[in-house]
């Protein structure tokens, strides 16, 4: 098994997260975070550097909420 990768959470709420775990990119492009009542969506967009590094970065997509 693979050990998860943090990513950055761009563009969403000041509530959401702005860092994630996600398995590998390729597995997963988009997720899907529980705020509150409500989904917040993110998107995988590209990468950016980091003293050297490429950070995988999401961009905050949509919200959808929660079905009663």
């Amino acid at each position: 098994m693979s050990e998860k990768i943090s990513v950055m959470l761009t563009g969403g709420p000041d509530w959401a997260p702005t860092v994630w775990s996600v398995n590998s990119v390729e597995d997963e492009p988009k997720v899907k975070i529980l705020c509150g009542n409500a989904y917040e969506h993110f998107e995988f967009s590209g990468f950016y550097p980091d003293e050297g590094e490429r950070k995988p970065v999401y961009h905050w997509r949509c919200r959808t909420y929660v079905a009663e």
